[in-house]
């Protein structure tokens, strides 16, 4: 029983056999012209016409950065304390007090005091301040949001 080759070991046999035919075939068809043809060849002129053209390419402008450095404000507390004078007439004593009055140290962008609850901005995570009523807040994560927590 004959071996069967692979078809690449085929293909291979096959292009070697053509290349063969072909030096067998070139090397034949030379030798016969050589001996025919004893008349000089007419001579041949070559006329090669180059043109270049250059295209100027500006060279690429400067690239700016710009640093902006934000400044987050600290935890100041502004506390502003009002006595209001007492008056002793008689023998009682008058119901004299202390009315303590608070300020915000972070503002909204309107100008109002933050309440607990309410949104912070990018600037003022992690700051604390005070609510209108005097409460300590501070700017916490919640969720996938920043707001205003009692701290």
């Amino acid at each position: 029983m004959p071996k069967v080759l692979s078809r690449r070991t085929q293909i291979w046999i096959g292009g070697v056999a053509l290349i063969a035919l072909g030096a067998v075939g070139c090397s034949e068809s030379g030798k016969g012209d050589a001996a025919a043809s004893a008349k000089p060849l007419p001579a041949v002129t070559v006329t090669v016409t180059a043109t270049a053209t250059e295209t100027a390419t500006p060279a690429p402008a400067p690239t700016v950065t710009e640093t902006k450095t934000v400044k987050v404000p600290g935890p100041t507390v502004t506390t502003t304390v009002t006595k209001a004078a007492s008056t002793r007439s008689g023998g009682g004593s008058s119901g004299g007090g202390t009315k303590t009055t608070s300020t915000c140290s972070i503002r909204s962008n309107a100008g109002n005091c933050y309440s607990a609850g309410q949104f912070c901005r990018n600037s003022d995570h992690g700051a604390v301040t005070t609510n209108a009523s005097g409460a300590r807040i501070k700017c916490v994560a919640s969720g996938s949001s920043w707001r205003w927590s009692y701290s």
